[in-house]
């Protein structure tokens, strides 16, 4: 994701970008609210409403969701086979699990 900590504020935003990429991060990153959005900046000393948070969101948010997807690992169809051999009372076991790529 770019940094938007050193560019300058959004042309008619109060906050800097800084401030506005957070909160629309954490909104699609961890599926919150706005009101919980609205906590965690409280929290750093941000007031900020959640009707400023939600046309954020609407603003910005595409963006970032799609950045978010792009990040995530892709599911993948190979599978691999892990054998384990165990001793126990003296007698061997074998452990075998699927494990993803």
């Amino acid at each position: 994701m770019n940094n938007f900590a050193v560019l300058p504020r959004v042309k008619g935003y109060r906050f800097p970008r800084a401030i506005i990429s957070y909160a629309v991060w954490a909104y699609h990153r961890f599926n919150l609210s706005t009101a919980d959005v609205e906590d965690l900046l409280a929290e750093r000393g941000i007031t900020v409403s959640r009707e400023a948070i939600r046309l954020w969101v609407n603003r910005f948010g595409r963006h970032f969701a799609k950045c978010i997807r792009r990040d995530r690992p892709r599911p993948n169809d190979k599978w691999h086979m892990d054998e384990v051999v165990i001793t126990i009372r003296g007698k061997k076991q074998w452990l075998w699990r699927a494990i993803d790529a």
